[in-house]
């Protein structure tokens, strides 16, 4: 389905429908239309888990208290951790993203508008299959770090536990999507003089945040997929008897905590950053003058994004880690307080240099700064190993947290009145806000103050000692005082938006950035032309009669940016106009986004309990599989259009297409996935004892299967480096033969490792039959799901050839290549390790 949109100021442009129209909201691929929608699903899930927090705070009224049994218990307090860092706490900052950073970088859409619409509809549909886990025998129960043994089938046997995993493990996949698209466009897609270091604020922690979320989420893709192994395979086809590969055969839960933090520090500050660069963008606004500092922040923000990869191991100062090594992580800790210390110093040097105006927007960020100022002195006792042995598993944790993500969301709270006229073209009243503000920070304090003073009370446990009641109390009543500063919020924007004034286009008088620049709310396409900040400020560029249609502010950080809360705006001389593809009129709607987001619900639902869920999980996981697959063919085929400005600030990226730009963001995605499992295997046979690894009567593999297939792989790589040649050089003949050839070889590929397994199997060789034999099959068959995806594009591609497809454009058959080449490297890797070693 393609539907087509034509810009200007008519948000029906096209063929995308209204938006009082139900279908657009299931079609629409507009950036600022996604925004919405990852906004108002943020929201629903604050609100699910907002309600499981005051089920955990009525429990804990009095110690041991019964309002919930101890499994209910446990299932609120996980799904409350999960849906808040995971479905919350990252996706609304991901909705401002997509509104803004097109808008502030001078784009018309995102690099990949329908890969950006997959990106939410996997997200809600990854959100569907965790609520749905508490209707198949209870979601999981473990916490939301996961902790092994608590992960284990044996501790959490239900579906709904294998549910909620499964869960995650699709919002970690559209998280990866998303990803791919904001690096793209952000490195390939600023206007015309925006250098990185001309980058607004927000962007700037955007660009960063999405660098951290490469790597980050690609480590915890693959625990989650080991652990999806476990649960689905080893526990369903093995019985309790199984070996897991976070069992304790190898130190399953050490290993599980090294995957799990690698994640879990950076993601800390993946969900930090967004709420971080909303906060500088108000501070400038709102005091009048640029942040102060504002290189030397960037710089600050850089180190922390790396140093973040650094520090996982001091959530593990309680594990068997040496204390060498615990000493050198403390280090390191310590160090990635000292950029923070800077940011925080330059907001506040920002703020006594500026005038103030205390408007709703600045409330919020500056008591934000506040509670992060707390939040990470608190932290900084969880830093020093001998402290963390005492406060570890506490509430000293709990209120930490708290304060340090929780005053994320109060920024975000902030950017969400700051841009509401924006979004919507109405002023909310500045009364409403202000009382929001003061019963929010009132509530929070009330929440987690407390908690510090009853600090001894053990995580995730309802009964406590009686000294504590008094401060449990009282942050019971500021849970509801909490929850109702959101209602008054949500009154205040409802109210906003169907009687509020109409906003003018740039409602706050020293705003900086593009958005502030155009109208309320903007047009589909945003503007006519394209942007340039090639004289140092901001101008709209005809790319039809040669003329300027004006200019009206500098770029943040630019040459010619505010000092002092000036607004700039000059006036250049007529340009040329550029003939580049912008004057075409891009799609906005496709279908199938959607149709593939609904499938993988279904099919993710079937496979929590393909295995022990009895022949109703098996047909509702076929027919979610057949669905998918209909709905990528539908993909595949749908003609849409999203070109590339012609002209764009591309650096470090300029001779690198989009989609090949993309492709090695994707690669390198995939590098840490691999990574990590073979890291897994490594750290497993360390711990088993590298040369007691073999055992048995029989020790697979045979080493003639995986020669052969080493040399099949290796040919299929050559004959993809034929196809690429005879599409440029417009061979029909030659591509399909070549593209015939490499399927040809990939079924080869698989029947020979199908037969190994085969044989294995007969002779009572199965992957949970020790820990050996889980890290052989589990890596080979990723792998082997690495050779199936190539090989259903490739017989896709085949069939488009066959028809004269790849001719005029031989893109696609090289990035076909590039995924191809990747998955014969990665076995290139596998053969020795399991082969010959």
């Amino acid at each position: 389905m393609t539907e087509a949109a034509h810009g200007g100021d008519h948000d029906d442009g096209g063929h995308l429908p209204p938006k009082d129209s139900i279908k657009r909201w299931f079609v629409t691929t507009n950036h600022k239309d996604i925004g919405i929608l990852y906004l108002i699903t943020s929201l629903f899930f604050l609100v699910a888990g907002g309600i499981l927090a005051l089920l955990i705070r009525v429990q804990l009224w009095s110690s041991g208290g019964t309002i919930l049994s101890a499994i209910d218990y446990n299932q609120a307090v996980t799904l409350h951790g999960l849906l808040m860092v995971f479905w919350f706490l990252s996706p609304i900052g991901f909705g401002f993203a997509n509104y803004f950073v097109p808008l502030q970088i001078g784009a018309k859409d995102l690099a990949f508008p329908r890969l950006n619409a997959l990106s939410y509809w996997l997200y809600l549909a990854s959100g569907l299959v965790v609520f749905a886990s508490f209707f198949q025998g209870g979601a999981f129960t473990g916490g939301w770090t996961m902790y092994a043994p608590l992960n284990m089938p044996i501790n959490t046997p239900t579906i709904g536990g294998t549910a909620t995993i499964l869960g995650l493990t699709l919002f970690i996949i559209s998280t990866t999507v998303s990803t791919i698209n904001f690096l793209t466009s952000i490195h390939r897609m600023r206007a015309e003089g925006m250098g990185l270091w001309n980058l607004p604020m927000f962007t700037w922690s955007i660009l960063l945040t999405v660098w951290m979320m490469l790597f980050a989420f690609a480590a915890l893709l693959a625990a989650l997929l080991l652990l999806a192994y476990d649960r689905v395979v080893a526990y369903g086809l093995g019985g309790a008897d199984a070996i897991h590969y976070f069992g304790p055969e190898a130190s399953g839960s050490l290993l599980w905590a090294h995957l799990f933090w690698f994640f879990g520090h950076p993601e800390v500050y993946i969900v930090f950053f967004p709420a971080l660069g909303v906060m500088f963008e108000i501070f400038q606004t709102f005091t009048g003058r640029r942040i102060v500092g504002r290189k030397w922040v960037i710089l600050a923000m850089v180190l922390v994004a790396v140093q973040s990869f650094l520090v996982w191991m001091h959530h593990m100062f309680l594990s068997a880690i040496n204390l060498e090594i615990k000493t050198l992580i403390m280090a390191t800790t310590i160090g990635i307080s000292l950029p923070f210390d800077l940011m925080v110093f330059s907001m506040i040097y920002t703020t006594v240099k500026g005038k103030v105006r205390f408007a709703t927007p600045f409330l919020f960020v500056l008591g934000a700064l506040l509670l992060f100022i707390l939040g990470g002195i608190t932290g900084v006792f969880l830093g020093a190993v001998v402290l963390d042995y005492e406060f570890r598993g506490t509430y000293w944790v709990v209120a930490h947290f708290h304060y340090v993500m929780l005053s994320g969301v109060t920024a975000l709270v902030g950017g969400m009145y700051y841009w509401w006229p924006k979004m919507t073209g109405k002023m909310y009243s500045e009364y409403l806000g202000k009382i929001h503000f003061a019963t929010y920070f009132i509530g929070f304090n009330l929440v987690y103050l407390p908690m510090f003073f009853a600090w001894e009370t053990p995580r995730r446990v309802f009964n406590y000692g009686g000294s504590h009641t008094i401060w449990h109390q009282m942050a019971t009543v500021g849970a509801f005082v909490f929850a109702f500063s959101f209602v008054i919020m949500f009154y205040t924007l409802a109210k906003s938006y169907l009687h509020g004034a109409d906003a003018p286009d740039n409602p706050w008088e020293y705003s900086q950035t593009a958005e502030w620049a155009i109208s309320s709310p903007p047009s589909l396409e945003n503007w006519d032309g394209r942007v340039s900040y090639a004289s140092g400020s901001l101008e709209f560029v005809s790319t039809g009669p040669a003329s300027t249609q004006g200019s009206t502010a500098a770029a943040d950080g630019g040459t010619a940016a505010t000092d002092g809360g000036a607004m700039v705006a000059s006036q250049s001389e007529a340009i040329e106009p550029v003939d580049d593809h912008e004057e075409a009129h891009p799609d906005h709607a496709s279908i199938w986004p959607a149709a593939i987001g609904g499938s993988l619900f279904v099919f993710f639902l079937g496979l929590s309990g393909l295995t022990t869920g009895g022949p109703m999980y098996t047909a509702i996981t076929g027919v979610g599989l057949l669905l998918f697959l209909g709905a990528c063919l539908g993909f595949g085929l749908e003609q849409f259009d999203a070109p590339e400005p012609a002209v764009a600030e591309r650096w470090p990226f300029e001779g690198v297409g989009k989609n090949k730009l993309g492709m090695w963001f994707f690669l390198a995605s995939d590098v840490i996935v691999f990574g990590a499992v073979i890291g897994a295997y490594i750290f497993s046979r360390i711990a088993y004892g590298w040369s007691e690894w073999h055992h048995g009567e029989v020790v697979p593999p045979f080493l003639w299967p995986g020669m052969v297939n080493t040399f099949v792989l290796l040919t299929s790589s050559f004959t993809v480096v034929l196809a690429m040649v005879y599409a440029e050089r417009g061979s029909k003949k030659g591509l399909v033969a070549s593209l015939g050839t490499t399927i040809m070889l990939g079924f080869l590929f698989l029947g020979i490792k199908a037969w190994e397994w085969s044989y294995e199997f007969s002779h009572g060789i199965y992957p949970w039959t020790d820990i050996w034999y889980t890290s052989y099959f589990v890596t080979t068959g990723l792998h082997g799901l690495h050779v199936i995806l190539g090989m259903a594009v490739a017989i896709f591609m085949f069939w488009r050839a066959t028809n004269g497809a790849y001719l005029e454009d031989d893109e696609p058959v090289e990035l076909f290549g590039l995924y191809w080449h990747f998955v014969d490297i990665v076995w290139v890797f596998l053969f020795p390790m399991f082969y010959l070693m």
